[in-house]
């Protein structure tokens, strides 16, 4: 059996071997293999080892890594800043054990454009748009001081400022491009969302925005009279309350609500946890208009609102991590299935449930769910004394992947 050598994985700045230790650049030199990316292995041209470009997927080198590593080869992963941040360095993670792994990293791009801007990063959110949708990282921005976010061809400094102005943020914020950082080429740019709008930059830069009012989770619980509805159609603060605890929405997590109603779980769920992401669907055009009434009153930037009927109107959804139904239009078995379906692992699936029919039609699709029954009395004066007037009894079903 052959001796297995650890893979050497090397962080670069944009000067490439320029930015090495000699005796680093010896080791590389010295590989039987090399991967990386074609600006990686460019910066390596003398370099006589076997050559392998990290494409789109990774799959390939991760299979051709794996195979001269058990026969003992020497092989080097060249990538970018970090390799685990963000990086190839996850994905080798995937495959290789701790000790397979000899990793050297390079101060990261968003490392190196906050000390090009003189400017503390502790408290910055660190986020990255490279091949993945806006949706995901809009949030974390706007409860964020400041944010550092990778972009890509696709997702350009433009798209975002575009997309962040439309979440709310001021046009006027504070923001900077950081391109082709650590290199001779290295250009920074200080601007506001609203400059960047209509401007080009290098593909290879960090945008860095500042945001003087970050949103902040701002707890549940607010009085049923606070929102619009009519016919008393809303889910009441109580049994609220108890139904966003077995939510229990994480930072960047993804919760449906099926059947929003006036928007009162959906609005308080999104302020709460301003950094997830909340999908919402209501059939009635009337109650539609009710949350949209409410969201200008409680705004919630990470809400989505969908006029339709589930399932159909959740198809495009991202999948989720939680589940809100609180109205299933007659389609309860339809609407667990899809739970079941699309919910990640860990999931959760609540239901609000008034009548005992369906209650029934829960159980038998969802055997070993918990079920609490929560009756309600608030208290009413009466002359010099009180009474309690009895709301509706909920039944609350719970649902765990």
């Amino acid at each position: 059996m052959s001796r297995r050598v650890p893979i050497l994985v090397v962080g670069l700045t944009d000067a490439g071997a320029d930015s090495l230790p000699a005796q680093i650049c010896r080791r590389i030199a010295g590989a039987d293999l090399l991967v990386g990316g074609k600006r990686h292995l460019a910066a390596f041209p003398e370099v006589a080892a076997e050559r392998l470009v990290v494409e789109a997927s990774v799959e390939p080198a991760l299979a051709r890594l794996r195979q001269a590593w058990e026969a003992g080869q020497t092989a080097v992963v060249l990538a970018s800043g970090d390799p685990l941040w963000y990086g190839i360095g996850a994905s080798l993670r995937r495959v290789f054990p701790p000790e397979a792994l000899e990793i050297l990293p390079a101060p990261t791009s968003t490392q190196l454009a906050f000390a090009a801007l003189a400017e503390p990063w502790h408290d910055a959110a660190l986020l990255s748009a490279h091949g993945r949708p806006l949706s995901a990282i809009i949030p974390a921005v706007l409860a964020a001081p400041k944010a550092a976010i990778l972009t890509d061809r696709q997702q350009t400094p433009a798209v975002i400022a575009q997309a962040l102005i439309a979440a709310g943020l001021a046009p006027a914020s504070r923001c900077a491009v950081c391109e082709q950082l650590g290199g001779p080429r290295q250009r920074i740019v200080r601007a506001t969302l609203a400059d960047l709008v209509a401007a080009e930059f290098d593909p290879l830069n960090v945008l860095v925005v500042w945001n003087d009012q970050p949103l902040r989770p701002i707890p549940p619980g607010l009085p049923d009279e606070a929102f619009r509805t009519e016919a008393g159609q809303l889910t009441k603060r109580e049994v609220r309350l108890l139904s966003l605890a077995e939510v229990a929405l994480q930072p960047g997590e993804v919760l449906w609500d099926i059947g929003a109603g006036s928007g009162a779980v959906a609005i308080e769920a999104a302020r709460a946890c301003p950094a997830a992401q909340v999908y919402a669907v209501e059939r009635r055009e009337v109650f539609v208009e009710h949350i949209r009434a409410n969201l200008e009153r409680f705004p919630a930037p990470n809400l989505h609102l969908t006029y339709g009927e589930a399932p159909e109107a959740c198809i495009d959804w991202p999948d989720p991590d939680a589940i809100f139904v609180g109205g299933s239009g007659g389609r309860l078995s339809e609407i667990i299935a899809l739970a079941r379906q699309r919910l990640r692992p860990g999931g959760r699936l609540v239901l609000n449930l008034v009548t005992a029919g369906h209650l029934a039609e829960a159980i038998t699709n969802l055997p070993t769910a918990r079920v609490i029954q929560v009756q309600v009395n608030r208290g009413a004066p009466i002359q010099s004394d009180v009474r309690f007037a009895a709301l509706n009894p909920v039944f609350i079903v719970v649902w765990r992947m």
